[in-house]
């Protein structure tokens, strides 16, 4: 059974810095939870459709890892598909506003082990979410300091 978690931004700076912070990899590391190292698979680090890379959460003695290829990508759209622990994709989208950008992120998965999935409901699932939200507004404060130092 597929779980979504949703979320969205307002954020202070055009579609392109947003973009620019979650394409670019010292950028995204900015914000990324600190348990979680992202790294390209087989090569330089690209956010074009088939780029390979693994998103590792780091673990004294267990470093779980998803295995991610971007399946779409146009201008201010990113989507990961990925495949370990949890199945599913994790799509970003900035939309333009008036004044600034709105960026949604959907993360929408199922995890195949029912032991995984009973812990990740009973120990993990509000957490994820907390963090996924948090990630939302420290990616917001990178790209405002972005715009910042321009």
């Amino acid at each position: 059974m597929s779980q979504a978690f949703e979320q969205s931004i307002q954020i202070n700076a055009t579609p392109t810095v947003v973009e620019s912070c979650i394409t670019d990899l010292n950028l995204m590391h900015r914000w990324l939870n600190p348990v979680l190292r992202c790294e390209p698979v087989g090569g330089a680090w690209s956010t074009d459709i088939g780029s390979q890379s693994r998103f590792i959460i780091q673990i004294p003695f267990f470093e779980p890892t998803l295995k991610s290829v971007v399946i779409e990508r146009q201008s201010g759209v990113v989507v990961w598909e990925f495949q370990g622990f949890f199945q599913g994709y994790d799509r970003w989208e900035c939309q333009p506003l008036e004044q600034g950008t709105c960026l949604l992120n959907r993360f929408e998965f199922n995890i195949p082990n029912s032991l995984v999935s009973w812990g990740f409901k009973t120990f993990a699932a509000s957490w994820t979410q907390k963090d996924m939200q948090a990630q939302l507004r420290r990616l917001k404060q990178v790209a405002e300091s972005v715009v910042s130092s321009q």
